[in-house]
């Protein structure tokens, strides 16, 4: 019984240290993620990628689609073209925060 509750304590003890130092660190790396992100070179080169990865997804679209042709089911099609609209409707960022540039 007595190891039981020198481990508990011990379990308590490290939780509520380990809380602390914890919570300080996420704060610190959230702080760094956040000035990272607003960095300019970096928001640059984010929407450079997602760009570039649009025309890539845009041109692998089509060359499936002219290999495939009617053999892709309705309801992949179907979805394909509702998120097509969706982009072309909407004029706003995506869902990763950068522009449809």
């Amino acid at each position: 019984m007595r190891y039981k509750l020198t481990f508990a304590v011990g379990l308590a003890v490290g939780y509520v240290l380990g809380t602390r130092a914890g919570r300080e660190r996420y704060e610190q790396l959230k702080k760094s993620a956040r000035q990272v992100a607003q960095n300019p070179a970096v928001r640059n080169t984010a929407e450079t990628a997602a760009h570039q990865g649009r025309e890539y997804a845009g041109k692998a679209y089509h060359a499936v689609s002219e290999r495939v042709g009617d053999h892709m089911p309705e309801s992949v099609a179907g979805r394909v073209r509702s998120l097509k609209e969706r982009s072309a409707h909407n004029g706003r960022g995506d869902d990763w925060g950068t522009s449809n540039t």
